[in-house]
């Protein structure tokens, strides 16, 4: 069956030395379907082109539609990347949540900002959460019959008048049986629970872990992990009196009462099993868990046990320090002021090179409003605003993750160039591992968007 709101799969890069390379496959050019098939996303891609024998119609930058053949290895790739993981666009959210990112986002951006989706597919690509609320009956076919596992599920709670007042949608409610539905096809889930404080707290939260421990269960359990973690609010979200921020007694009270439930997850299944985010720990004020506890770290992308991690991977790679450079550097390393504690021992270490100098900038967002904020959602306001006037050596070094995917803009749409610029002094950004850290402070792998001249 066609569907109208497939578009040919334009092609963004042909890797070298690749079969479609060898072809003559060039950037711009559309893919149509391949043994006929039309293809909705980047998984329909990767299940037809593992055949051997492969018919494709391929539509070139003219326009003019070609036929080719080939014969190749079972799953050998073509080596081509697509401009979009998605070629039908899309599927999106219609809940409303109070505690939605986009949501909270200041009026006036570009359009594209305010989109919302919920797709099955970024969960299975790429581990984004989704709710299952959106699903047709024919996307859970799909998921069924190409075994699309694990997905990436956020349950937020399982008393389905709380999730459908968390959601703001009547089909929250059937959370239950969807996970009943997952476990009779053996295909797996990781949770999300997003705790918004008087709304899925307390005995909620636990009756919500204990629901989902009872799919916990065989050798394909399918609720493979549990994640808490804090609601994150700004200063633009639509009710400011619906859902309110955490405290550090909220935060206290959440993590004695979770951790009294991992002893018993641990003794009935060997694993923790439902984990809180980093988050959690910091704003209590309190220690986080040593590395052991996060087993193999199944919610990282979640924020739980990445500082951990983090520390950890850091004293291991601090080994190959020198113990003295030159020229001298003196850097600004910004973080967000959650991680200011955590942190520490890190810098310490960093200044105890003879010849380096390292100052951390562990700043809040004015930008979101947020009295503690994460690394994550610092913006360029909120490095001018703080830093501006301050004597920031020979540049900052500023973690990736403050920047949107393959860009150089923040989350605010300011650029590397404008922060630059406003604060005269070069602006580094730095990858996500602790070498990559190590590195740019040796002076080593950095390099500003643009030559800078200090004035």
């Amino acid at each position: 069956m066609s569907d109208s709101r497939i578009s040919p799969a334009r092609i963004g890069r042909v890797l070298p030395d690749s079969i479609a390379a060898e072809m003559g496959f060039e950037p711009g050019d559309r893919l149509v379907s391949i043994n006929g098939q039309t293809l909705r996303d980047l998984i329909d891609y990767q299940f037809h082109c593992a055949d051997e024998y492969l018919e494709l119609e391929v539509l070139d930058k003219k326009g003019i539609l070609h036929t080719l053949e080939l014969e190749k290895d079972y799953d050998e790739d073509l080596g081509l990347e697509f401009e979009s993981a998605f070629f039908d666009g899309l599927i999106q959210c219609n809940n409303h949540c109070p505690f939605c990112f986009i949501d909270q986002q200041p009026p006036g951006k570009r359009e594209s900002l305010y989109f919302k989706d919920d797709d099955y597919r970024l969960s299975f690509l790429y581990g984004s959460y989704l709710t299952l609320t959106n699903l047709s009956d024919r996307e859970w076919q799909r998921i069924e019959q190409m075994r699309l596992s694990p997905l990436y599920v956020s349950v937020h709670a399982t008393e389905p008048d709380i999730r459908s007042r968390l959601l703001k949608n009547p089909r929250a409610g059937k959370i239950l049986d969807q996970l009943q539905w997952f476990q009779e096809r053996s295909l797996q889930i990781h949770a999300q629970v997003v705790l918004c404080p008087g709304i899925n707290d307390g005995l909620h939260l636990e009756r919500t872990l204990l629901d989902l421990a009872r799919f916990h269960q065989g050798d394909i359990p399918t609720v493979a992990s549990v994640a808490i973690v804090p609601v994150g609010l700004t200063r633009f979200r639509p009710d400011v009196n619906e859902v309110i921020p955490v405290s550090t007694e909220k935060a206290n009270e959440v993590i004695d009462r979770v951790q009294a439930l991992q002893k018993q997850f641990q003794k009935n299944f060997g694993s923790t099993f439902a984990w809180l985010a980093d988050e959690w720990f910091l704003i209590a004020r309190r220690e986080l868990p040593p590395a052991k506890h996060y087993e193999s770290y199944p919610q990282i992308d979640n924020g739980v046990g990445s500082i951990r991690l983090f520390l950890t991977q850091f004293a291991e790679a601090a080994r190959s320090l020198p113990s003295q450079i030159t020229p001298p550097r003196h850097w600004v390393w910004v973080v967000g002021n959650t991680v200011e504690k955590a942190f520490q021992p890190i810098l310490d270490r960093l200044n105890q090179v003879e010849g380096l100098t390292v100052e951390m900038a562990a700043l809040h967002s004015e930008y979101w409003g947020q009295s503690m904020t994460v690394t994550g959602l610092l913006t360029g306001y909120d490095l001018i605003h703080s830093l501006q006037g301050k004597n920031l050596g020979d540049g900052l070094l500023v973690p990736k993750l403050m920047l949107k995917h393959d860009t150089t803009q923040f989350l605010d749409d300011m650029t590397l160039e404008q922060v630059s610029e406003a604060l005269n002094c070069p602006v580094y950004p730095v990858g996500g591992g602790p070498r990559d850290l190590i590195q740019a402070c040796l002076g080593e792998n950095v390099s500003h968007s643009k030559n800078f001249q200090k004035m």
